[in-house]
């Protein structure tokens, strides 16, 4: 019979500056009520297809935007964006490293060009990026953050027979310790990590960017099919809203209310 450490604790934290477009592994971050996460999917990529509205810039939902269920190949970008320069340095195993401003209109073509040869062929061509107005374009309508646990990506990964990498579900905030997928019992309940009082809301539906490796953006796993057959959903995952400021940082404890 497996133990599981009881004690919940923040692993690790990920925001992704570009939605679907790199991933970067940080330390802590200061959360605000009612906001999404600070640097995360603060732009989504637009296409060619891409209605943007003609006044503001409201959320748009994800199909709006070029996204690893797509484009696969950008899974496999790695993001780092200085707070202070306002510089994002992109990288990716088939491309030359490449550094630009998202907030400059003048580096935008630079960046889509470099970017055009890492989506499909066939498939929407990049033209903009998008920045919603006083949040990130996350998949939900209401700002949201993604809580995950390590032991549900262990349980799985133990009935695949395969490692997956935490990077494929592209969430903010992972977790240690705990039973695997009793996030799932926390839905409409209240929980603490650090100074900071979290809703769990729904759970995450997950969608076919989770089939590609994010280590060269190729796929080489069904993880639907896995979710679905092992546990009858293809959920992964859970949506929080932020109830109260504070900061969450690594090695932070989950308090349930």
């Amino acid at each position: 019979m497996v133990e599981y450490q009881t004690s919940r604790i923040v692993e690790k934290i990920f925001r992704h500056p570009i939605k679907s477009v790199g991933s970067e592994l940080i330390n802590s971050v200061n959360l605000l009520a009612g906001s999404t996460m600070p640097g995360d999917r603060v732009w989504a990529l637009a296409h060619n297809k891409t209605r943007i509205p003609e006044t503001g810039r409201h959320w748009l939902p994800c199909r709006s935007f070029l996204r690893g269920a797509i484009a696969p190949t950008l899974m496999a970008i790695s993001a780092k964006y200085d707070d202070h320069t306002g510089t994002l340095d992109l990288h990716h195993p088939d491309a030359k490293s490449f550094s630009f401003r998202p907030n400059m209109d003048t580096d935008l073509q630079k960046f889509l060009d470099w970017i055009e040869p890492l989506c499909p062929e066939n498939g929407p061509a990049p033209s903009a990026l998008y920045k919603t107005e006083n949040r990130g374009s996350t998949d939900t309508e209401y700002p949201s953050i993604s809580l995950l646990s390590l032991s549900s990506l262990n349980e799985l990964s133990e009935k695949i027979e395969t490692d997956l990498d935490p990077r494929r579900f592209r969430g903010n905030i992972w977790l240690r310790g705990g039973k695997p997928f009793e996030e799932f019992n926390w839905v409409n309940q209240e929980i603490e990590i650090g100074n900071i009082r979290l809703k769990v809301v729904e759970p995450i539906e997950r969608c076919n960017a989770t089939k590609a490796n994010p280590l060269n953006g190729k796929k080489d796993i069904d993880t639907l099919t896995a979710l679905q057959s092992n546990y009858g959903h293809k959920d992964f995952g859970v949506y929080c809203e932020v109830l109260t400021d504070g900061k969450i940082s690594c090695g932070d404890q989950l308090i349930l209310s």
